[in-house]
This record gives C-alpha cells, sequence and structure tokens, in this order.
C-alpha cells in the first residue's frame, strides 16, 4: 500500500504529490510551517490527507513549542493549518479533534500533553485506512461486475492515509472477485486524475485508460460505462457535493446518460452545518495552473484566467453517497444524518 503521510522521530513523512508519475520521492516536514507549505502547494492532496496531514501538524507544532504560553502558540498553530485551505472540511475537522483533545489535557505537565497529542495525531492515520476499508466494503457492491467505472481526479490512497475512497471501492470490488477496469479523467488543470489515479492502479494492476475530460460524455453515451465514483472534499446537509473541478459536468453526463453516479468519502467529509452546496467554499487558485502545463507557458501573456479548485454537484445528480458507516440515498437530509450520528 501507498504510504501517502506518517509520523516519524524525523517529522511528517509525506509522498511529494507533484513529483509523481515521474518521481516517487519523499519529504520531511520538520515543523508545523513546513506542513502548512506542504498542504497549500499540494505536495499533500485530497480531503482525507490532508485532515491526517493537519492533525499530525498541530502535534508537531506543540512538540516543539516552548511551555510557557502554550495556550497562545497552540492556537497560532491551528489558525496557520486552517489558512491552507479552505473547501476541504477534513482539514478543520483534524484540526478541530487536536483542539478537543487539547483542551482536556491542557492543565497536565507540557510533556505529557505533547506525548498524547502525538499519539491523536497516530490515530487519526490508523483510523483513516480502516475507514476507507470500511467505504470500500459498503460501496464494491456497487460497482457492476463486467463493467467499465469512470472516475475524476483522485480519491485513491493518495488522498487518504491509504486505500483510498473512491479508488477504495473499486479495490474493494476487486477484492471481492469483480471484473473491472477504469477510465480516470485527466482531471484538468491539475491532471490528478493522470498523474495519480493511473499510477495507482497501475501499481495494483487494476486496468485503466486515461482519457481527457472532455471525453467523459462521449464514453458515458457510448454504453460502455457502468457506473461513475468519485470522491468528496465537503457534503451539505441536503447531499449536495463539493469535489474537484469537473465532477458537475460529469455528473450532468452520467445522470443524462442514465449512469449510476455514487460519492465515496467518510463521515468527516459530512458539513452537516450548512444546508446546501451554495456556503461551501470554493478555493480559487493560482493563474500559472491554467496558463502553464510543467512551467510551459500555454496561454498568451496577460490571458486572464479563472481557477476555482472544485465545483459543487446539486443532490439530484447523485445516486448514493458511500461512508464507512454504510451508504446513503435521498432525501439526503435524513439519511446523512442518521448516519452521522450512528
Amino acid at each position: 500500500m501507498i504510504e501517502t503521510i506518517q509520523w516519524s522521530h524525523e517529522g511528517v513523512v509525506m509522498i511529494d504529490q507533484t513529483r509523481l508519475p515521474g518521481e516517487e520521492r519523499y519529504v520531511v516536514c520538520r515543523n508545523y510551517l513546513e506542513v502548512a507549505e506542504a498542504i497549500r502547494t499540494m505536495v499533500i492532496r485530497g480531503a482525507p490527507a490532508i485532515g491526517v496531514a493537519a492533525a499530525m501538524g498541530v502535534a508537531i507544532g506543540v512538540a516543539q513549542a516552548d511551555s510557557a504560553n502554550l495556550d497562545a502558540q497552540f492556537e497560532e498553530i491551528c489558525a496557520e493549518l486552517a489558512s491552507t485551505r479552505p473547501t476541504a472540511v477534513n482539514l478543520f475537522w483534524g484540526i478541530e479533534r487536536m483542539k478537543r483533545l487539547y483542551c482536556s489535557i491542557r492543565h497536565l505537565p507540557g510533556e505529557e500533553i505533547r506525548e498524547r497529542l502525538i499519539a491523536e495525531a497516530r490515530l487519526v492515520r490508523e483510523e483513516d485506512i480502516e475507514i476507507n476499508r470500511a467505504i470500500g466494503r459498503h460501496g464494491a457492491r456497487l460497482i457492476p461486475d463486467g463493467r467499465t467505472v469512470l472516475t475524476h481526479c483522485n480519491a485513491g490512497a493518495l488522498a487518504t492515509a491509504g486505500y483510498g475512497t473512491a479508488l477504495g471501492v473499486i479495490r474493494a470490488a476487486v477484492e471481492a472477485g469483480k471484473h473491472v477496469d477504469v477510465f480516470a479523467d485527466e482531471t484538468r488543470p491539475f491532471l490528478q486524475g493522470a498523474r495519480l489515479t493511473v499510477w495507482e492502479l497501475q501499481r495494483d494492476g487494476i486496468p485503466a485508460t486515461l482519457i481527457t475530460d472532455n471525453m467523459a460524455g462521449h464514453f458515458l453515451h457510448s454504453g460502455r460505462i457502468g457506473c461513475v465514483i468519485v470522491g468528496a472534499d465537503r457534503i451539505a446537509a441536503n447531499g449536495d457535493v463539493a469535489n474537484k473541478i469537473g465532477t458537475y459536468g460529469v455528473a450532468v453526463l452520467a445522470k443524462e446518460n442514465d449512469v449510476p453516479f455514487y460519492v465515496a468519502a467518510p463521515v468527516s467529509t459530512l458539513d452537516l452545518s450548512l444546508p446546501d452546496g451554495t456556503h461551501i467554499p470554493i478555493e480559487e487558485r493560482a493563474a500559472v495552473e491554467v496558463t502553464h502545463v510543467h512551467g510551459v507557458r500555454m496561454a498568451p501573456e496577460g490571458a486572464a484566467v479563472r481557477n476555482p479548485a472544485f465545483d459543487v454537484t446539486p443532490n439530484r445528480y447523485v445516486t448514493a453517497i458511500v461512508t464507512e458507516r454504510g451508504v446513503a440515498r435521498a432525501p439526503y437530509t435524513e439519511s446523512l444524518r442518521e448516519l452521522a450520528s450512528a
């Protein structure tokens, strides 16, 4: 299994996803500022993986903080990590989990606080892997045997602490004996599908075909695609789903062609405080991701650029949402609330 993120005595170790597939390189973040920068620059990416990184960032920050005025330093560490990426709710979930623990142990000696926070961050990682395996078990039965599955972006082991959400469902289906092949959208402009998803599937020996984003409609209309499955960065109470830009278009095309559209995500990705997707903040990233490919300019100098990193798929296009606690279907306001409180 790909080791996306680990705790070590040297610091937080991550596979550098900006270098894949050309180079399998690991970086060591030796303080919380380096963890924050890794999240911001997408060295590590994917909502669950970001949640784990945030928890480890808090832990390493407190481990290196002065015992004097620790409360103020703790808040500064959390604020810096929270400022990195606004859309993925798992980032804030990971920070809040560490905050709750800190508040319950802040009366203890400094060394014990540090040990407890490090243990909690490592536990977040271990739990994420088990959660993804549970998502896979629940979702595997939805995957049609002998058909092609279309996915968008990367919701695999690289987007989590291990195993993956959407790709975890595909992996579980294959492990259950189903014959599945995958069409992967390239996912412009950051090319997570081309660079990461195909790389993962090749490592697992799962047949994978790369297509450009604007080919999805053609293949959905062809009858070849048995279902679509994607991950999520935030899911509102009514089942509206924020995911990598381009997901909304795939969902509309799937609906038009009567192809089931599934979302796989942990319960920590649910944001039941938001009534619908219009309240989800959408990150806007740098123009250079659109104007350049691997440092080579593809657009005229001075071109106006918009680069939203995510879009929101309305719940009417979502056939089901797969979590570690089971599968939610419409009406999502009820089913998601039930899963969240299970």
